[in-house]
């Protein structure tokens, strides 16, 4: 799989690993930089795509902020997701690292908010639509989380599918330590995910929590000791699924928390996936002798 649209340069496939690698030309002049498992990325944004196969491996490039978001970069996010189905990836694992997953929006842009109400709104608005642009993809998305993610961090964990916290990891949702409010659609997930009480505690007290009490009450489906084996484990099982039924279940979890038990679409889209030739060669493969 060649994802093109990510840039103009020549892409070759690795013997040893598989996934799609920098012509060596282009590794000569420095335009890509190495990353783990032989897949390498173009450096210079906020939310970095490496191809990995089928997976597109999303990460948050900016260590020396402890990978807080800028206005800028949740456009950057909306363009990564939008490349990353049109390039025929079927999951994405979005991933900070070991020292931080995301402190949470910039508070550099935040002095530029206090005197112009219109840069507040247009703040929101960019966030919400890179926020959207995550939660609303028709392919699986896990969210690897280790060390702090606060406040639009936490965010954008929760726009993700499937949560996976290690043991260095720690969630805070603070904007109340800053006399400002959370964005009511991120209130609403966090609320789906953990309940009012725990969503009260989080946001009211402000207060810090680690993996495994995250887990405890609901904001991260699970808490390891080692992310990366156990994010392959889930990716390798998720991509063993349909991907037509994945888009279709996607989508009854999400009509389901918002309270929608019925759907006409959802009824349409059932009936039609019994007639798919997916269906069919994935039921042929089941019978005796195959």
């Amino acid at each position: 799989m060649d994802i093109r649209p990510w840039s103009p340069l020549r892409y070759v496939r690795s013997r040893r690993h598989g996934p799609l690698e920098p012509a060596a030309s282009d590794r000569a002049a420095g335009s890509f930089c190495g990353d783990k498992g032989g897949a390498h990325r173009l450096s210079g944004r906020m939310f970095v795509p490496t191809l990995d196969g089928a997976i597109v491996r999303l990460r948050l490039d900016r260590l020396e902020a402890r990978n807080a978001i800028p206005v800028s970069g949740w456009a950057n996010l909306s363009k990564a997701c939008a490349e990353a189905v049109a390039g025929g990836a079927r999951l994405i694992v979005l991933s900070g690292g070991s020292e931080a997953f995301c402190a949470g929006a910039d508070l550099g842009d935040f002095r530029a908010l206090t005197d112009d109400p219109s840069a507040a709104a247009e703040f929101r608005k960019a966030m919400r639509i890179g926020l959207d642009a995550l939660g609303d993809l028709p392919i699986a998305m896990i969210a690897a989380i280790e060390g702090p993610c606060y406040g639009a961090g936490v965010a954008l964990a929760m726009a993700c599918d499937i949560r996976v916290a290690g043991e260095g990891a720690r969630f805070a949702i603070t904007p109340a330590k800053f006399g400002i409010s959370y964005p009511q659609e991120d209130v609403a997930r966090l609320v789906a995910l953990v309940g009012p009480g725990q969503a009260s505690r989080l946001l009211l007290g402000a207060g810090a929590i680690d993996s495994a009490e995250a887990a405890r009450i609901g904001l991260v489906e699970l808490a390891v000791t080692d992310v990366g084996p156990a994010v392959e484990e889930l990716a390798g099982a998720i991509l063993a699924n349909s991907g037509a039924s994945i888009a279709m279940l996607k989508r009854s979890i999400r009509l389901a928390a918002e309270g929608k038990a019925r759907d006409s679409g959802q009824d349409r889209g059932f009936d039609a996936l019994f007639g798919s030739a997916d269906f069919r060669a994935r039921l042929a493969a089941l019978r005796p002798g195959r």
